[in-house]
């Protein structure tokens, strides 16, 4: 059966003359991209969809589920004062192995394909965030108990970093070159729904048993979905074949040498992709994770809004970021994922700190302000896995963006709780987060001077995709 008869875009022109847009050559008999035109190209697009989101849904299930009940989780494995800092750490302690993970899982991936891997590190990311349920208290088994949760953490860090760079891939990848913003975008809708399914099912508890309850046993239900959740995800992710522009790579023969010299190559060859999305991750994350993590710690230490309150307000955020995910996508296929970006780096850097201090005038102001700077931050959120993914070429692009992500995650987002905390506590500026936030929106604009425009370029091929920026034609 050709490719085009089933569903998949085929390059235009003649069998002497096909080419992809970029002019990247494809072979004969290579299959192409779905075809979204086609009822057979939306079904496989669908199954792209759900395959590659559901993981993401499960890695910010579980860090969702942990930031709504961090303050039970102190109590369970770390009674005493320092209870807060405790639980943050090692929140932050998962974010030390993501780069490690990164970079076993992705040169592994540029070798053997994006498949095998996801299909394994959703089993490893879901068997732990599963098992933190299952660990005795403090008061149960002593030290044990909190050395248990910490090494679950480093399990789920590890798989953690090769599942967002792999899905990323995957599903840039797949998408159709013209669309690829549109079809990302829901990979990060997968993310805001993990977040949100994890924060609902944590209020639900909260509302349906009295705090004694919550405080002994119930804290522990919303971690045993992540079972069912990792299942699915390993079935779907089992059953697709690997990506159209990874099997054309393969055909080629442009993927010889072992993972080992993969990873060489980028290290060697690609510094500058390396450090331009190094210094965009940094802005991304640290807005993502104060956010989306320590908001509602924020709220509650802070401001004085009750747990249930607090979960509640950043519940709504999120849904309503939800809503405009796939909205933003869309829009960055036409205009460019640059002009996103840029957008939202200015509007946060100059809306951070007036929707701070409206923050702390009361519930419904601080809904509004966590709701404008959820809307700001939507435009990098909605094109992540169709920028950075395009900012490598195949034979490099899992480990590209494994690394270069997982390493700034590490150093600025999953730290940013702890950080916020600590200068709150050091300097008493409770607006510290809008700074934080400003400095690292500051060094994503510096970076987008070196990000060269990806839409509706081909990613196939052994070259960096995109333009040239026009300052380094300058230089």
């Amino acid at each position: 059966m050709r490719p085009d008869d089933a569903g998949l875009a085929t390059p235009a022109g003649g069998d002497a003359d096909r080419s992809l847009e970029g002019g990247v050559p494809a072979s004969e008999g290579v299959t192409g991209t779905p075809d979204p035109d086609t009822p057979e190209g939306r079904k496989l697009l669908r199954k792209v969809i759900a395959a590659s989101a559901i993981g993401n849904a499960t890695e910010w299930y579980d860090y969702g589920v942990f930031a709504a009940v961090a303050t039970y989780i102190g109590n369970a494995f770390f009674p005493g004062s320092l209870s807060t800092v405790a639980t943050m750490l090692t929140f932050a302690v998962s974010f030390l192995l993501r780069p490690v993970g990164g970079m076993v899982w992705g040169p592994i991936g540029d070798r053997l394909g994006r498949k095998a891997v996801l299909a394994t590190t959703i089993l490893l990311m879901s068997g732990a965030t599963f098992l933190i349920a299952c660990i005795p208290s403090h008061a149960s088994i002593g030290i044990a108990a909190p050395i248990l949760l910490i090494l679950l953490r480093v399990v789920q860090g590890f798989s953690t970093g090769g599942e967002y760079g792999g899905a990323a891939t995957f599903m840039a990848e797949y998408a159709p070159d013209k669309t690829r913003g549109k079809y990302g975008s829901f990979l990060e809708f997968g993310t805001l729904a993990g977040f949100v399914m994890g924060s609902g099912v944590v209020l639900i508890c909260q509302h349906s048993m009295s705090d004694a309850s919550m405080n002994s046993w119930g804290w522990r239900i919303p971690f045993l979905i992540a079972a069912p959740l990792g299942l699915i995800g390993w079935f779907l992710r089992s059953r697709m074949d690997d990506t159209p522009v990874f099997t054309e790579a393969e055909q080629h023969d442009e993927l010889e040498g072992t993972a080992w010299s993969r990873f060489v190559d980028l290290l060697r060859s690609y510094r500058g992709p390396i450090i331009t999305m190094f210094g965009m991750v940094i802005a991304l994350n640290v807005v993502n994770y104060t956010l989306l993590t320590y908001q509602p710690t924020y709220l509650e230490k802070n401001i004085g809004m009750d747990e249930q309150s607090t979960t509640f307000l950043v519940l709504i955020g999120e849904v309503v970021m939800m809503a405009f995910i796939p909205f933003f996508g869309r829009w960055s296929d036409r205009t460019g994922r640059k002009p996103m970006w840029w957008g939202s780096l200015i509007g946060l850097f100059v809306l951070a700190l007036p929707m701070y201090w409206l923050m702390g005038k009361g519930f419904g102001w601080a809904l509004l302000g966590f709701a404008v700077l959820g809307l700001l931050y939507i435009p990098q959120l909605a094109t992540i896995s169709a920028t950075f993914p395009a900012m490598f070429p195949t034979q490099v692009r899992y480990a590209g963006f494994a690394i270069s992500y997982n390493v700034a995650t590490a150093a600025f987002g999953g730290t940013a709780p702890y950080v916020n905390n600590q200068l709150i506590s050091t300097t008493g500026w409770d607006i510290f987060p809008a700074i934080y936030m400003m400095i690292a929106c500051a060094i994503g604009m510096v970076s987008m001077l070196f990000l060269r425009e990806t839409a509706g370029v081909s990613i196939r091929g052994t070259e960096i995709p995109g333009h040239e920026p026009e300052l380094a034609h300058s230089s």
